[in-house]
């Protein structure tokens, strides 16, 4: 498979002028040339930054989080994601948005080319160029591990050595020939170059403004949730634990002045990239009432994530750019999310049997009390988390998981996180016409682009 016609890639180096950074990604393009200093590497992968797809929240329309009104949804809406709501995959309207593929491939290619010329950049110094090498290989990670789990079979629900993952692109080379190697492969690779990351990043957190970027502490993130992922256990606890030390601070909904714990300027933010829920995604529908009913009496998220517009309808504030609610919602990683991978692998290495005094647990219930303490009045806590106390592994699980659905709601994780667990049926109904995903359906895995395909008749073909 040639790699021009996969990533669709122009062989030439913009260099971008950085402006003052006031306003979030702020960059305005000011010429094209070979890239040799640093600033200009710097600001190619800016370029990338400021033009990363916001495929996990357009997947969230996949998921069990929204329904749409019929009397209320535009008709642009409607013709760009009507079929990604309905897992209509095999003839889309010609109008209906498209997944981020060849962008993703364009981001691991401006990686690559970083990763291969990083001893040529000159007027740098060595911890910028070190720096600017960890978020290239983090880059490169980030996108293949997004790839896999759209477009291959989750980790958990396949034999991961023999099955077709996406391809991986590691040279900086428009001509290569590429083929798909298998998911076990892909998620090596990007725990490896998460790991070689760890050896330049020297940035433990960046300053306001410019904490899109990959960090010391994404690390540890990033592998706490790849890890999750694959269902080892052992592992996400250990880097989630790094995170939660690193970087434990929550947002204390109970506050007067509570601010969005997915402000791009929360004392939870890790990194700052994605919207993932833009304004047009945000806009198509209503809040699922089964997602709905998962907020329990005093839990101040409901208030802060959603909004009433009549007494059964609420619609979503958390939602990214400069919204009227809270400015910029831009969350890639956070410290939330570790406490409940830490409390989900810590249940998860208990025995099937173990009682609620098991030790695993009791580390399980840790993790999951000190975000509750932050979302619920304490009244209610108190209630909740004496509950806890009595769980055995399966209620437990099932506390953390609605937990979960809770605090991430719309914020990419909730498509993947079916997809890795139980890949429930689906159902919906639109004007009087029924729509389901079956359980384990096929569509939990989307296809390949169709010019892909095209060009590349072979890239579905997968012998082990």
């Amino acid at each position: 498979m040639k790699a021009k016609y996969l990533m669709g890639i122009v062989m030439l180096m913009a260099v971008l002028g950085l402006t003052s950074c006031d306003s979030f990604l702020d960059i305005t393009p000011t010429g094209k040339v070979i890239a040799k200093t640093g600033k200009e590497y710097r600001a190619m992968l800016t370029y990338e930054y400021k033009n990363f797809p916001e495929d996990r929240g357009l997947a969230t329309l996949r998921s069990d989080e929204t329904t749409l009104n019929p009397g209320d949804i535009k008709s642009n809406d409607y013709d760009s994601y009507f079929d990604i709501w309905t897992w209509n995959d095999l003839s889309p309207q010609s109008t209906t948005a498209t997944f981020g593929w060849r962008r993703y491939y364009h981001a691991i290619y401006i990686a690559n080319y970083i990763l291969e010329n990083k001893a040529n950049i000159t007027e740098a110094t060595t911890d910028e160029i070190n720096q600017l090498v960890g978020e290239a290989y983090m880059m490169r990670a980030y996108c293949h591990f997004l790839l896999v789990n759209l477009y291959a079979k989750p980790y958990t629900h396949c034999n991961p050595a023999t099955t077709r993952g996406i391809p991986l692109s590691l040279i900086a080379d428009v001509n290569a020939v590429l083929s798909c190697s298998s998911v076990e492969q892909v998620y090596q690779q990007v725990i490896d170059d998460i790991k070689e990351a760890k050896n330049y990043l020297n940035v433990e957190t960046w300053n306001e403004g410019y904490n899109y970027r990959f960090n010391k502490i994404s690390a540890n993130a990033f592998l706490a949730r790849v890890y999750l992922y694959k269902g080892d256990w052992q592992d996400a606890l250990t880097e989630a634990k790094e995170v939660i030390e690193k970087h434990g601070d929550l947002e204390d909904l109970n506050a007067s002045k509570a601010s969005s714990p997915v402000n791009y300027k929360s004392v939870e933010n890790i990194v700052a990239l994605e919207q993932v829920m833009t304004s047009s995604y945000a806009g198509i529908g209503y809040i699922n009432k089964d997602l709905l009913d998962k907020y329990r009496s005093g839990d101040r998220r409901k208030s802060l994530y959603y909004k009433a517009k009549t007494a059964s309808w609420y619609t979503l504030t958390k939602f990214g750019g400069n919204n009227s609610i809270d400015g910029y919602h831009r969350c890639s990683f956070r410290s939330a999310e570790a406490y409940l991978i830490a409390a989900e692998a810590a249940a998860e290495l208990a025995s099937d049997n173990a009682t609620a005094e098991d030790e695993n647990l009791t580390e399980a219930r840790t993790y999951l009390k000190t975000l509750m303490e932050k979302r619920y009045v304490s009244a209610r806590y108190n209630t909740y988390a004496a509950e806890l106390d009595n769980m055995n592994k399966e209620q437990l699980l099932q506390a953390i998981y609605d937990e979960r659905e809770c605090e991430l709601a719309f914020e990419g994780h909730r498509w993947f996180d079916l997809r890795r667990t139980t890949q429930p049926k689906m159902s919906r109904t639109y004007k009087d016409k029924t729509y389901d995903l079956e359980e384990k359906d096929s569509r939990y895995t989307l296809r390949f682009p169709t010019e892909a395909i095209e060009a590349n008749p072979g890239i579905e073909n997968w012998e082990n």
